[in-house]
């Protein structure tokens, strides 16, 4: 394959939403969730069942991670066994309690990416200085989308049964036609402002290999076309949430650029992303009752000037 194109060649002729919502607008593509999109969520509660959708941290069988992180280490730092030598803790009453700490990457779990997580050209979303980035996220950092909450009709597109797969393989890509396809399949209509929740499955792999899972990382998922990312503006898309670790097709098969889609949608549009998503339960259920629609609520944790945060999207059936 020739070299990749930079990042600002590859998307010189692509839209931005910058300014759109205002010059300190740090939400981006959230703010089309107002009020009465949270009415139209709502609007698709038939049973009452709740579905989780965070992956598991400290899962036994591993914490699949972007190449390069290390999984979270959880440390007990108080237990009953504190109180077995002099020096314990001593409380009137004689109380005795558990205690530990997490060390973990805020990106290394189901998590909510800043919208300045990423950036080309030296400006990161809205048009804001990369260098407002140095030491922490002094703008569009994860804190003001923890603040606000995400909430509003969400739909499941289940590419991997819609293409009768287990799980999609490496490297496999899909479109927006594919994913309006899959959507026709399931009955349901993808609408201006739904959150979209992918499922691919792909995850099950890091759990059937284990560390061959690593070897020539190439995700599947979205693939990058102007046309691709037009339709996510027309459509206004909010919030990207998918089963993956990164939302989109490792590196882009026609050109060789890595996540364009980050920037694309990202960075210029201000969609937000959400990645490894435990959605396994939510896809059974909706192949069950076929019933592919749902309120979608989210918060990620406050963390100030964070490029991510864990999160765990509570949906609403």
């Amino acid at each position: 394959m020739p070299e990749a194109p930079s990042m600002e060649e590859l998307l010189r002729n692509e839209p931005t939403n910058w300014g759109k919502w205002g010059e300190q607008d740090e939400i981006g593509a959230l703010n089309y969730l107002t009020a009465q999109e949270v009415l139209r969520g709502v609007a698709h509660i038939r049973t009452g069942s709740v579905f989780t959708l965070q992956r598991l941290i400290g899962d036994p069988n591993g914490d699949p991670v972007w190449p390069g992180r290390s999984p979270a280490q959880r440390t007990m730092i108080l237990d009953e066994s504190s109180w077995d030598s002099e020096g314990a803790p001593a409380f009137p009453g004689g109380l005795h309690y558990a205690d530990d700490k997490l060390d973990a990457f805020l990106q290394g779990s189901t998590q909510y990416d800043a919208l300045g997580h990423v950036w080309y050209g030296g400006k990161i979303w809205n048009g804001y200085d990369a260098r407002t980035t140095v030491g922490g996220l002094d703008k569009a950092s994860v804190a003001p989308i923890a603040e606000r909450g995400v909430v509003g009709r969400g739909v499941l597109l289940d590419m991997a049964r819609f293409r009768g797969k287990e799980n999609l393989d490496k490297g496999e890509t899909f479109t927006h036609e594919d994913l309006e396809a899959c959507a026709k399949q399931q009955g349901v209509t993808i609408d201006k402002h739904d959150v979209l929740v992918i499922r691919t499955n792909f995850l099950k792999l890091f759990f059937d290999q284990g560390e061959e899972f690593y070897e020539g990382f190439c995700e599947p998922g979205l693939a990058y076309s102007p046309e691709l990312v037009r339709w996510f503006q027309e459509r206004e898309i909010p919030n990207l949430v998918t089963d993956t670790i990164a939302n989109e097709v490792t590196y882009d098969p026609g050109s060789g650029v890595a996540l364009p889609l980050h920037c694309a949608l990202m960075r210029n549009l201000g969609v937000v992303f959400t990645e490894i998503c435990d959605l396994e339960k939510l896809a059974a259920s909706c192949a069950e009752d076929g019933q592919y629609t749902f309120l979608y609520t989210a918060a990620p944790l406050k963390v100030n000037r964070a490029t991510g945060s864990p999160v765990n999207p509570v949906v609403i059936k």
